[in-house]
Parts: C-alpha cells; structure tokens; sequence
C-alpha cells in the first residue's frame, strides 16, 4: 500500500540560523551616514541653535573626533530626514566642515518624534525661558493626544494622573511651575525675547501673558515712552485693568512712569561706562573691589577736610 504522506523537506541548521540572524538584524536600530544637506529641523523646533562659544568647542571636537553620539531622524515624505534629535551636532559637523553625520533612521510619528526632540534637549542647563516654555507645551500637547494620562496612576493614591503632571514628573518641576512656562508662549515675541534677555522677570511675564495681543503692542510703546520694565506689581494692575477692559495705552504709560522703590534705592552703571577707566584684563569683581576701595579712599579725605 502506497505511503500518503507527503515528502517534508526540513531546512538546513545554517539556513535556520541565518533566518533568525536575518530577522533579528533587520529589527537592530542601524547607524547609518547620512549627508547633513539630506537632514532638514524639526518642524517648530523650539531649541535656539547658537554659533556660541559652546558650538564652536563641539565644531572642534567633532573635526578632531567626529560625532560620537549618532543624532535621530526620521523619513521626510517630501525627500530627505527630519532631525528629531541633533540639531546642534548636525550645526557643529557643518561648522566642521563635514559632509555626512552618523544618524539612526526611526518611522516616528508626529507625537512620539515631538516627546523624543523634547527630552533629548530638556535637560541642558542653560535653557532659555523661551526655549523651556514651547518645549513644555509641544510636548503636553503631544502626551495629551497620545492618551498617556491613562496609562500612568500615582503609586501614593492609585489615581489617574493628568497630562502635565506626569510632565512636571519627567521634568523634575511642579504642575503650576509648568503651567506657568506654558502660559509665556502666549507673549508677543518681542515681550518674550524681554524675558530671555532677562529684562522682565519670570513672574511679571507671567501676568503679562494675560494681556491681549493688541494691548502686549500697546505696552511696548510704553515701556519705551517710559524706558522702563514692568515689575510684579506693576503687571498684575496691567493684567486687572485689561480683565475689566480700562486698559488704554495712556493708563499704561501712567503705570510705566511710576518710580519704583527698587529704582531710588539703587546706582545702576554699564560695562560701557565703566570699561574705559580699566584695564582690559580687569574681571567685574575686580572693577567692584576698586571702586569701592577709591570711595573708601575719598571718604577718609572728606572726613579729613572737614576736621581741619
């Protein structure tokens, strides 16, 4: 009686392993060279990309070196990679004069890539106001539609966390701090280059972001009507007066005329006017330490004269 069954044919041990060899380096993240002309920012990149002292040293290093830490990009559909993480070594390897930098390609959408550009830079030392104020809310806009509010609970009540609470979390900051932040990115541009050039302090930029954008302009004017900044005081009435809709340009230039304590009770002098008494190698401490040892000198003097 004939056999029915079918002949198997077993595949070899080398053609199993080389399978599994194969699968497993086709899901291995590979670092590839990829040419800096082919890797476009990150659309709404908040990061400020500086030619600074600190770039120039990575320029240098890279040129010694190479990139040591290969950046994150992701397909671009209109041709070439969007960078997600590496904006400054892909300005450094410029810088460099190189042609190519080393990149891992991932298939990222629109959230996970915006989380990954966030937290690749959120925690440089030196962020600017700004800087920390849109990369707050790229990235809670991001958790908010991926749903994450879901997937963390609060291992001290078992309850569901909020999106910018698990944000503070990761940032190592408080729910309002980040809140806070969040709310600057509503101040007109020229108001938030004040903040980070640290001519308006953080809680009055706070207030100020409360203003319409009209009446931001508006207080623009004044501030340079006036030369003068608004202190906490000072922008929390701006911020009333608007809420009850008084807020005109006239009453902002009142606020902005008053005279602040602060102001009487203090000498301001710029570099400028102080640099052209000094040696150039002199520190602004050392410049401090002889002024005051000049008007210690003049006082003895004048205490003299008015002994004779």
């Amino acid at each position: 009686m004939k056999s029915s069954a079918k002949k198997v044919e077993l595949a070899s041990v080398d053609d199993l392993f080389s399978t599994e060899e194969s699968r497993a380096d086709a899901q291995r993240e590979k670092v590839v060279e990829i040419p800096l002309s082919e890797l476009h920012p990150f659309k709404g990149h908040p990061f400020k990309v500086k030619d600074d002292e600190a770039m120039m040293e990575t320029a240098d290093s890279i040129k010694q070196y190479g990139v040591l830490v290969p950046a994150i990009a992701r397909p671009d559909p209109e041709g070439g990679y969007e960078l997600v993480a590496g904006h400054r070594r892909h300005r450094a390897s410029e810088l460099a004069e190189k042609e190519t930098m080393p990149v891992i390609v991932r298939d990222l959408d629109d959230d996970a890539a915006t989380i990954i550009m966030v937290d690749s830079n959120l925690q440089r030392e030196s962020l600017l106001p700004s800087e920390r104020a849109f990369a707050y809310k790229m990235k809670l806009d991001a958790m908010k539609h991926q749903g994450e509010r879901v997937d963390l609970t609060s291992s001290q009540v078992g309850t569901k966390l909020r999106a910018d609470e698990i944000l503070a979390q990761q940032a190592g900051s408080s729910r309002n701090q980040v809140q806070r932040y969040i709310r600057l990115t509503e101040l007109i541009p020229e108001l938030m280059d004040m903040v980070d050039e640290k001519k308006i302090a953080l809680n009055p930029a706070y207030e100020l972001s409360f203003l319409k954008k009209e009446e931001q302009v508006d207080l623009l004017d004044a501030m340079d009507s006036e030369q003068a900044t608004p202190s906490l005081s000072q922008a929390q009435r701006l911020k009333k007066y608007s809420q009850e809709g008084h807020l005109t340009l006239d009453m902002m230039r009142v606020i902005m005329g008053e005279e602040k304590k602060s102001d009487l009770d203090r000498v301001t002098f710029t570099s400028d006017t102080l640099r052209k008494y000094f040696p150039k190698s002199y520190t602004p401490q050392r410049m401090q330490e002889t002024i005051i040892k000049l008007l210690e000198a003049w006082q003895k003097k004048r205490q003299r004269d008015q002994e004779r």
